[in-house]
């Protein structure tokens, strides 16, 4: 069987919506709808655990609402706690607020509970422009933790390349995508 081949087989054909001048597949794995068929998550879970340096790792660190799917059966393959990024403000002691500015919005994320010297790995549904993980990886590392890797589901758009170039940071992704207004292709 191909690599990732049931999460391949259903994104081929997924509805594509229009959100401003920015064309979108909506799929389970990087919206939570349609439903998610344990076949497909379990095949993204194994190799997230396959490719990921959670030996190397204190907590894996995601942003609400899409990543929370991935990281909480993480946390039970890999024994590692996990921590999600709020995008409301909770107003605890340490709360970090970050500004996320993605290719269709803008808001702010807030982190709480990640210390000085943590050595995180980031998991996420998709990167596109990049925004969301931009203001993620600047606000660790303003925290002081330490990113071991950065783990995307879906990847399309430039998002990635600018983002390692600009970061100096790899960023690890399963499947890579291109969305017009009429299809879906693969482009890996």
């Amino acid at each position: 069987m191909k690599r990732l081949e049931r999460l391949r087989q259903t994104l081929v054909g997924s509805p594509i919506v229009k959100r401003g001048e920015y064309n979108y597949v909506v799929h389970p794995a990087t919206d939570g709808i349609p439903r998610m068929e344990q076949d497909v998550l379990t095949e993204i879970i194994d190799e997230l655990v396959r490719i990921g340096k959670f030996d190397q790792c204190d907590v894996i660190v995601t942003v609400e609402a899409i990543g929370i799917q991935y990281v909480a059966p993480l946390t039970l393959r890999t024994g590692k706690p996990f921590n999600i990024v709020r995008k409301r403000r909770y107003g605890l002691p340490g709360e970090i607020n970050l500004k996320q500015t993605t290719g269709y919005s803008k808001s702010d994320l807030y982190v709480n509970g990640i210390s000085i010297g943590d050595r995180v790995i980031i998991v996420d549904d998709v990167i596109s422009t990049g925004g969301t993980l931009r203001a993620l990886i600047q606000g660790l590392r303003q925290i002081g933790a330490e990113i071991v890797d950065v783990l995307i589901v879906v990847e399309k758009g430039d998002g990635k390349e600018c983002l390692e170039k600009e970061m100096g940071i790899e960023i690890k992704t399963l499947v890579k995508i291109e969305v017009t207004e009429r299809e879906m292709k693969f482009l890996d």
